[in-house]
């Protein structure tokens, strides 16, 4: 099994990506967490490090797939 991180800030652009994507991923396939950045910001360190630049993204065994665009990682560490 695969993991998968889904990053977001909980704007409503996050938040229909994260319903879409919870949906659609094979769960057989892909062990999924859902990291809310706004609510664990001592885990933006790790998106970055992880190639996150702005939210929604998901990684996906260490590739990263950003999905349309809700905020800019940066401006969640300020």
């Amino acid at each position: 099994m695969s993991n998968a991180i889904f990053y977001h800030a909980g704007c409503p652009v996050c938040l229909g990506a994260e319903q879409l994507l919870v949906n659609a991923l094979d769960h057989a396939k892909y062990q999924l967490e859902v990291v809310h950045l706004g609510e664990q910001p001592t885990r933006i360190n790790e998106a970055d490090a992880a190639g996150v630049k702005s939210v929604p993204a998901v990684v996906i065994d260490g590739q990263v797939f950003h999905i349309n665009f809700g905020a800019a990682l940066a401006d969640l560490k300020s």
